[in-house]
């Protein structure tokens, strides 16, 4: 099996009087684990279901391995889907099952029955053959259904939130299981989520979509360090969000009027003094007590323990911020008044614009 590369020209998607996909242009290079991430009602799986075949653009074309798919339906294309119910037969056999694609293309049993056990095989499902689906754990019968869509040898694995069932240690699990799967395999994998940890553990690159629109097309580390728009920002990982007025303006640096006082960060679109705008940091960027760029006073409300890390609620004037520290005997014994700190480099200023919570 070999990955195809998947474009999208100028794609839109309208069902009645709604669009569903604003014009969209989208490169996706043959053997990528592409990921595709967003809020439900965004448009990801309707992008998912146009590549496969069962919804036709409005305007716009699909090209897979740069061949243009305008009236192919999906079992002409080279792709195959996985559901997020995953669709097995109870009645099967699981080697029945990964077989059956294989059965409807008229291979003989002989061979139905080599290529499932390969494929079992491959999935780390060996000797499982004989089974029942309902025989079977989640995450394994996850594995099944990857299989099943092997067997027609597909240039593109198209998966549409395959793991939002499972609980969130299975979920894990199964984040590591497909990243290798699909490296073992090299085809094409579009993989469907919301769940940004999902998207940025498994993927080569992630397209985060916001309302039918694609805000940024990145590496995980990019959209994590240097997200292009405040809903990007917002929607992978955590954040502190100051509202102010452009003050002054040099080179990248843009220095913002807030509530807690003057605040410099790095300018991160299209500013001019006067401006409103939003000044965004990480929980885990601020340090206690530094001697960063910037410097705002506190009062601890609260510590949340999660494990090796600790959640600080702190309250400034009309501002709340949340500081993520190492646990520690330190941090059990904090004062309540505290300093924060963070860099000029970690306050990322944006435009007025679209947050995704809140």
């Amino acid at each position: 099996m070999r990955g195809k590369d998947v474009r999208l020209d100028q794609v839109s998607i309208r069902f009645g009087d709604a669009t569903a996909v604003q014009p969209t242009d989208l490169s996706i290079h043959a053997g990528e684990f592409f990921s595709i991430l967003g809020p439900s009602g965004c448009g990801k799986t309707t992008i998912l279901r146009t590549i496969s075949g069962f919804i036709e653009p409005t305007a716009g074309r699909v090209l897979i391995g740069g061949e243009d798919m305008v009236g192919k339906g999906p079992n002409e294309r080279p792709t195959a889907l996985i559901f997020q119910n995953l669709a097995l037969f109870p009645l099967m056999s699981v080697a029945e099952n990964v077989a059956f694609g294989l059965e409807a293309r008229g291979v003989a049993k002989a061979e139905r029955l080599r290529r499932a056990q390969e494929l079992l095989e491959l999935v780390a499902l060996g000797g499982y053959g004989d089974k029942k689906p309902a025989d079977l754990s989640g995450g394994q019968r996850q594995r099944v259904a990857i299989a099943r869509a092997l067997a027609v040898e597909p240039s593109v694995l198209l998966l549409d939130e395959p793991l939002s069932a499972l609980d969130l240690k299975l979920r894990q699990h199964m984040r590591a299981e497909l990243r290798a799967i699909q490296k073992r395999v090299g085809i094409t994998f579009i993989y469907i989520t919301h769940d940004q940890g999902e998207a940025l553990a498994m993927s080569d690159r992630v397209a985060v979509m916001s309302r039918g629109r694609l805000e940024q097309v990145a590496d995980a580390d990019t959209l994590y360090a240097d997200p292009a728009t405040p809903f990007v920002a917002t929607f992978v990982g955590e954040q502190n969000v100051l509202r102010g007025t452009v003050a002054t303006l040099s080179d990248d640096d843009a220095a913002i009027d807030t509530p807690v006082g003057r605040i410099i960060g790095r300018a991160k679109g299209p500013l001019k003094v006067g401006d409103s705008a939003l000044v965004l940091v990480r929980p885990e960027r601020i340090t206690l007590g530094g001697t960063d760029d910037n410097q705002v006073p506190a009062r601890l409300t609260a510590r949340n323990l999660e494990g090796a890390a600790v959640h600080l609620h702190c309250a400034a004037p009309a501002q709340n911020f949340t500081v993520t520290v190492t646990n520690g005997p330190e941090v059990r014994a904090l004062p309540d008044e505290l300093i924060l700190s963070f860099s000029r480099r970690d306050a990322l200023v944006y435009p007025e614009g679209t947050l995704a919570h809140g």
